[in-house]
């Protein structure tokens, strides 16, 4: 069974704080995902560091 975490994290565009749920059973994964606010596309690049957390960071899509 595939695992989600929810992680808050800031928009890049409106600055508000949304809710993703993230799939951490791929250790590396670049999607877009629109804001729940704001309704842009955001790039969402997920990695695992070395001790085996999720690493979450999100760009406008013209970064």
């Amino acid at each position: 069974m595939r695992e989600l975490t929810e992680t808050k994290q800031q928009c890049p565009y409106c600055g508000e704080i949304i809710d993703l749920l993230i799939d951490d059973s791929e250790p590396e994964q670049n999607y877009i995902e629109d804001c729940s606010v704001c309704c842009q596309p955001i790039v969402v690049d997920v990695s695992v560091d070395i001790e085996g957390d999720l690493l979450v960071c999100l760009y406008s899509e013209n970064e």
